[in-house]
Formats: structure tokens, C-alpha cells, sequence
């Protein structure tokens, strides 16, 4: 059995989400001692011994859905957004005067392409002003997605409202972006379970973790309670067909 949530485990994180696991396994009686860390994403996504796993809203639709299990979605209490979702924050450097639209003509920078909120988010909201965006580069994570934008490897880049909270919170440059614009919200990165796994046990794990989770670890991770979505507001999401050649 594995447990991993990848999703937003930076360092400054860590504490919180082994104190959250290490709550979902009491309350369990079982499942791995601890959170993997050295598990790939796909690998521990499609891990039909995953007791708990975090994704994003596009790999669910892309290959997931019918392969896992949906536990719920995370309340991170995010402005503009209802409970259970989230959004993304287009970002620029703070001296790079250009409007959104030059931007996205520019050298626009995503995280991964099976990425909801830092490819598909800054794509439709695109797409939605008539502009197919340059994309230049794949950064490989929403953190690394700031830092670049910041050193001048690319102008525009698309960031999770809580990835680009955490971002602001931890990280120095972000002092020299700012924000442009925000995307529409969609289901929050979902937590998951392996096909086989007893979902209603885990659901009501990692309830009582988030509840009993101490409020210095709460704050650290913004995670303010579990929401039960239709499965069909991730599944109804429009998805190029590019990616859908490939997923």
C-alpha cells in the first residue's frame, strides 16, 4: 500500500501533510507508515494499492476516471472560488508592462501539459479572448513556473490560486511578479483512492484528519475541510483534442 500527496508538498508543507496522513492512518488502522515521496506521479496515481492520493481534475479525465476512486476535493477557502474549487493566477513580471494579450503571444510557460491550472487555465482563458497562446516551455512544476518567469526565462505563466498563495507566502521572488488576471474555477485537486480500496472508510479518514488536523498545520497547508463533487464537473470539462491524442 502507498500513500502519497504530491500535489502541494513543498518543504514548508511537509510537516502538515505527514501530520494529515499520519491522522487518516489512525483513523484507518492501516495503510504505509509513512507519505511516499519517490513515487512518480502516474506510477502512484494508477497504483491500485494507493490508499490515498492527490491528482489534478485533467489526468482524472484524461485516464484516470474508471481507474481510481474520487475521495473528495479540497476546501482552501480561495477567493472568487466556491468550496471545493479552485482557479489559477496568470502572472507576468512586475516591470513587464505588456498587457495580457501581448503576453500570451509572448513566451507563455506551463507547468505540464495534463496540467488543469497551469496549461489547460491559461489555454481556455486564451482561447476565451480569441488568442492561441505561444507556448515556449514546460517547467515541470507550478513553483518552478514562478521562479522562471521571475529570472526572465519566460513572460507569462499560469499558477494555481493555492500553489501562487504558498508561492507568495514562502517565496522571495515573488516579490517581482504580479498578477494579471485570474482563470474560472473548476473541482479542486481532487484526493483519490486505489479501485480497490474501501473509499467510504478513506472519505471518512481523511474528514476526521482534516477536523482534527492542529491549526498551525491547517494554516500551513489552507486546507479547511472535504467537499463531495459530481464526478461529471470534471468529466464535462472541455479538453483539446491534442491532449485527449495523447492521454
Amino acid at each position: 500500500m502507498i500513500a502519497a500527496l504530491p500535489m502541494y508538498d513543498r518543504p514548508e508543507c511537509r510537516a502538515a501533510n505527514d501530520a494529515l496522513w499520519a491522522l487518516v492512518r489512525a483513523h484507518l488502522g492501516y495503510g504505509p507508515d509513512q507519505l511516499n515521496r519517490t513515487v512518480g506521479l502516474w506510477e502512484g496515481w494508477e497504483d491500485p494499492d494507493l490508499v490515498l492520493g492527490q491528482t489534478c481534475n485533467l489526468p482524472y479525465r484524461l485516464r484516470l476516471s474508471g481507474k481510481v476512486q474520487v475521495v473528495g476535493h479540497p476546501d482552501y477557502d480561495l477567493p472568487g472560488c466556491p468550496a471545493g474549487f479552485y482557479n489559477s493566477v496568470l502572472v507576468a513580471r512586475r516591470d513587464d508592462d505588456r498587457s495580457l494579450a501581448q503576453l500570451l503571444s509572448a513566451r507563455a510557460l506551463i507547468n505540464q501539459d495534463h496540467s488543469q491550472s497551469g496549461h489547460l487555465a491559461l489555454w481556455d482563458h486564451a482561447q476565451a479572448m480569441g488568442i492561441t497562446p505561444n507556448i515556449t516551455g514546460e517547467s515541470g512544476g507550478q513553483v518552478f513556473s514562478a521562479a522562471m518567469v521571475a529570472d526572465g526565462a519566460a513572460d507569462i505563466a499560469c499558477i494555481d490560486a493555492h500553489s501562487w498563495r504558498l508561492i507568495q507566502r514562502h517565496d522571495d521572488h515573488a516579490d517581482t511578479l504580479r498578477e494579471i488576471d485570474r482563470t474560472v474555477p473548476t473541482p479542486a485537486t481532487p484526493y483519490i483512492c486505489g479501485a480497490a480500496q474501501d473509499v467510504d472508510a478513506v472519505r471518512a479518514g481523511l474528514s476526521h484528519a482534516i477536523a482534527a488536523l492542529p491549526a498551525q498545520h491547517r494554516a500551513e497547508i489552507n486546507l479547511n475541510g472535504l467537499v463531495q463533487l459530481p464526478a461529471r464537473l470534471m468529466l464535462d470539462l472541455p479538453t483539446p483534442a491534442h491532449l485527449l491524442a495523447t492521454g
